[in-house]
């Protein structure tokens, strides 16, 4: 049960704080009040859409606090959320908006996503906002309705999974029988493909190596005159070397009668051994200078097919993964037979999960629609349409969808004798909130606390005072929460409150108070009367109040 809501900034309301009691709990206040403010305050605490609209003008920001009372359900969130237990005697929930548009949220002082909390919100309370009338025109939703009644929701979870597994199933065979309709052509560009890169036997680097062979032959003359001048020098007829080894061998024994000249014959003899060691790369690297036009041409073809490659798939590395993803798709087509005998026998076997799964869905449906209809007449009797007649009406198709193979619609005709037909053509505005009135005392509820956002409209007279009764006798079970401009509706609520809009200076202000019974009965006065508030009218509004409990 919702307890208590702070709010600080939003839209017209500067700052107020509210306190419900359980029951039967009612809204009044002039058009334009800001009584739907309160309301938008609560959607938003329990994780409703909200942005920086909501926030008061020059305000950084607005900020809801509402305090509920725990339940096992609330507990249990709790719990799978990893809150520890809780020390409160009231769970306090909290949002603020900045006037950028960013929300953060808490529960118990610890932050949230706003998915959690909209999460936690189901526990909550549970909002039908003057929409929600405008939603049953809309037969798209009347499936949810009916299911919601019928208790068939885990069924329909059920059948969605087997749906989610059929539609895969036959979308991957809508694939394959495509490339099969094109395999052969297909398989012969892949063998092209494949022959093409598996014959060039490529290897990384293998360009950058021809690229500089392709040099070296280019310039083989010059490199041939360089290596034969520098080995003749080292060699030849200037036998660097033997001057080397010489001029050691004397040192050596020179050091016999001055020895520092040993270490001058160390460094020859190893100059020696450094320039024959040169010496002979040099004839290696000589050897490999012969010229080939042969060579050349195949250098040359080389490369020309190698940047062919490059063109066509990219890099060796590209080439590569091309040849191996060319492969696997070849495989796969010469697969594709035994794959589709596969897929084929699977379609069959999930499309056989999915009609089981639609069958129940039509008989818990069928079965839902027959209450229904008996439930929701017998509610609008109470609500001042005895001669009205609800229709379900089902049906079935041999096509799958995503909510099974059913069509559902919601007739109805407003008085005896008259055939049922579409609710958006023959529903007045009146009749639309008592059939969701009904629909809403049918179906399973949802948060702890209902709220119900001017659900008069279109009411008056007797069938609003229907409607009250109908309120008065939903909130025996649960409190209930409503914004209403009927006298009638208010004099049945156990509590009432006056939202006021106020002017200080160049600022509009709107507060919210609790009333006494004289505050009710000059209140519902008002609702009665408007401006011309007459003895009579207040006499009548004090008989009107309902101060059994």
């Amino acid at each position: 049960m919702l307890r208590s809501i702070g709010i600080e900034n939003v839209a017209v309301i500067e700052k107020c704080k509210v306190e419900f009691a359980p029951g039967f709990n009612v809204l009044t206040g002039e058009t334009g009040a800001g009584k739907s403010i309160v309301i938008d305050a609560l959607g938003a605490v329990i994780g409703g859409r909200t942005g920086k609209e909501l926030v008061r003008t020059g305000a950084e920001s607005a900020f809801i606090s509402a305090e509920f009372e725990y339940s096992p359900e609330i507990t249990a969130w709790l719990s799978d959320n990893d809150f520890s237990d809780p020390e409160d005697e009231f769970m306090i929930v909290t949002r603020r908006v900045g006037a950028d548009g960013k929300s953060s949220c808490r529960v118990n002082g610890s932050p949230v996503s706003v998915a959690q909390l909209r999460e936690l919100g189901a526990f909550l309370i549970d909002i039908h906002g003057q929409n929600d009338g405008q939603k049953l025109l809309a037969e798209s939703t009347h499936r949810a309705y009916l299911d919601a009644f019928s208790g068939a929701d885990a069924a329909l979870t059920e059948y969605r999974t087997h749906f989610r597994k059929y539609r895969d199933v036959q979308r991957k065979l809508d694939e394959l029988l495509l490339k099969d309709r094109d395999k052969e052509l297909r398989m012969e560009e892949l063998r092209r493909r494949i022959d093409e890169i598996a014959d060039a036997k490529l290897h990384e680097g293998e360009q950058d190596e021809l690229l500089a062979r392709r040099a070296l032959l280019k310039n083989s003359g010059k490199l041939t005159d360089a290596t034969d001048s520098a080995y003749e020098s080292l060699m030849g007829g200037g036998d660097a070397v033997g001057h080397l080894a010489d001029a050691s061998v004397a040192l050596s024994k020179a050091s016999a009668y001055a020895p520092e000249l040993e270490a001058i014959a160390e460094r020859l003899r190893s100059a020696s051994a450094d320039a024959e060691d040169a010496a002979e790369t040099l004839r290696d690297f000589r050897a490999t200078l012969g010229f080939s036009p042969a060579e050349q041409d195949a250098i040359e073809a080389r490369l020309a097919l190698l940047q062919r490659l490059e063109r066509r798939y990219g890099s060796v590395t590209d080439c590569l993964a091309a040849l191996t993803a060319a492969t696997a798709e070849l495989d796969s087509l010469e697969r594709l037979h035994d794959d589709l005998t596969e897929l084929t026998a699977a379609l069959e076997a999930t499309e056989r999960d999915c009609r089981a799964g639609a069958q129940s869905l039509t008989a818990l449906r069928v079965a839902g629609a027959q209450s229904l209809e008996t439930r929701v007449a017998q509610e609008l009797a109470g609500l001042s349409m005895p001669g009205a007649k609800f229709v379900a009406e089902l049906t079935t198709t041999d096509t799958l969808g995503e909510y099974g193979a059913d069509d559902v619609r919601f007739l109805m005709s407003a008085n005896a004798g008259e055939s049922p037909g579409r609710i958006s053509k023959i529903a007045s505005g009146g009749e639309l909130s008592r059939i969701m009135l009904a629909l809403k005392v049918v179906l399973p509820g949802g948060g702890g606390t209902q709220i119900f956002d001017e659900i008069d409209a279109g009411v008056s007279g007797v069938a609003a005072g229907r409607v009250a009764d109908k309120l008065r006798g939903i909130a025996r079970g649960r409190q209930v929460l409503c914004v209403t401009h009927l006298p009638q509706i208010a004099a049945a609520a156990d509590s009432q409150y006056r939202v006021e809009k106020r002017q200080s200076g160049d600022r509009t202000f709107t507060a919210i108070a609790m009333l006494d019974h004289r505050g009710r009965v000059d209140e519902i006065a008002r609702l009665i009367g408007g401006d011309a508030v007459s003895a009579a009218t207040l006499q009548a509004a004090g008989e009107m109040i309902i101060t059994d409990k």
